[in-house]
């Protein structure tokens, strides 16, 4: 164990602590609420909604279609770190913009949020390319699941301080709580740059292996590699596979505050669910690590897939903020296992020297998978004139991506 847990694994891992708290206070927690309350207060509710969901649709899909080509670069220049610590630095520093948004500035507000969610999304292509370099394979599932409860724990922390900034600004010196929410954005920006520093000084990327080339080189090596992919076929079902279950996975993390909001539930019952699902998350998710070694990483994957599956079924009948709580525990216990074991798995799967290159087109199939799952919820919503059986529909992405997966063969670490 101690000597998995080097001083580069630990500045490695302890990024997801860093970042995890734009996902957990801004994305889930406290943006689309103050998006619609504050910054599109002149628009109405279904105005709002168009304008956040074109906006996020629009930004996945550039981002979707120009990771493979940034995932080249960071190989042939060997700046997987450098990428990783430049989107960071956008990220976070969007984060702290925020506070100067304001009132009924949605135009801005979007904006800002789309750059920030850039920065969040191309800092984890880099951060999930590194981790090939940084362990043996052999400890890719402990290393990824230490990253991803690292990450729970730090958004935990993080989200309890901020709904004390919400709920009660007078014990921070505030006076409302839009002024809480501002300074929220603040915090996650800072606390994004501060635990960045131990993986800016303590994780030592792997040398390029790879001779450099010409920039538009690397355009053609994206198109080789995609040529590649589609020959190597345990590599593409897993692509494919992964692509269906983890849209569910997105779908019912983004879909939560509709969900709740539509079966009448509070904004303080969501924000005690978040709160809920971090702080299982942390312990669930090294514990997977544990479990996928006795039982193997591809039936961990398929575990959570199940679970998962119960949750969409389940959902369908709650009625009570205590039933969303269970169903907040039961999500935590695997959440964080699927996603971490899925990018180890396909660590294990590709060629080291092309990680990055290899983990941008891992990203593109995550960045593609956000429009199938919100897409079946609505249409299931507006079909069937309820917001409970839309849930049933994403039980439709865990059964194609857990079947696909059947074919993908465990690698032999």
């Amino acid at each position: 164990m101690r000597k998995v847990l080097s001083k580069s694994v630990l500045g490695w891992a302890i990024y997801d602590w860093a970042n995890s708290a734009f996902a957990t206070t801004v994305v889930a927690a406290f943006f689309p609420i103050f998006f619609k309350k504050y910054w599109a207060s002149s628009l109405t509710a279904s105005e709002s909604t168009f304008y956040l969901g074109t906006t996020m649709s629009i930004t996945a899909l550039i981002f979707a279609l120009i990771a493979p080509i940034l995932g080249n670069f960071g190989d042939i220049y060997g700046l997987q770190k450098k990428g990783l610590v430049s989107f960071a630095l956008l990220g976070s520093l969007s984060c702290l913009v925020f506070y100067f948004v304001p009132q009924d500035q949605w135009v801005w507000a979007l904006l800002i949020y789309a750059v920030a969610w850039v920065g969040f999304s191309g800092g984890n292509l880099f951060y999930d390319s590194l981790l090939v370099g940084i362990c043996k394979e052999k400890d890719f599932n402990f290393v990824s699941c230490l990253g991803y409860g690292l990450g729970y724990l730090g958004g935990g922390v993080l989200v309890v301080i901020n709904a004390l900034m919400v709920t009660q600004p007078q014990l921070f010196g505030l006076s409302n709580a839009a002024d809480g929410v501002k300074w929220a954005f603040i915090s996650v920006g800072l606390w994004w740059l501060l635990f960045s520093l131990p993986l800016i000084f303590w994780t030592k990327e792997a040398p390029a292996t790879r001779p450099k080339s010409t920039w538009y080189q690397g355009f053609v090596e994206v198109l080789e590699t995609l040529k590649k992919i589609k020959k190597e076929r345990t590599i593409l079902i897993f692509l494919i596979a992964y692509f269906f279950y983890i849209d569910g996975v997105h779908t019912i993390y983004k879909m939560a505050v509709d969900f709740a909001l539509s079966i009448n539930l509070q904004s303080d019952d969501l924000i005690k669910a978040i709160v809920i699902v971090q702080f299982v998350g942390f312990p669930a998710t090294i514990a997977f690590s544990f479990l996928a070694k006795k039982i193997g990483t591809r039936s961990g994957i398929f575990l959570g897939i199940f679970i998962y599956s119960l949750i969409c079924f389940a959902g369908a009948f709650i009625s009570t903020a205590t039933h969303f709580y269970i169903l907040a525990i039961v999500l935590g216990l695997v959440q964080g296992g699927v996603q971490a074991l899925s990018r180890s798995f396909y660590g294990q799967l590709i060629p080291q020297k092309h990680s990055a290159e290899y983990y941008g087109f891992y990203n593109m199939f995550g960045k593609f998978s956000a429009v199938l799952g919100p897409f079946l919820v609505g249409l299931t919503s507006f079909i069937t004139d309820s917001p409970r059986f839309s849930l049933m529909a994403i039980l439709v992405l865990f059964v194609i991506g857990g079947l696909l997966l059947r074919k993908v063969p465990s690698p032999q670490t």
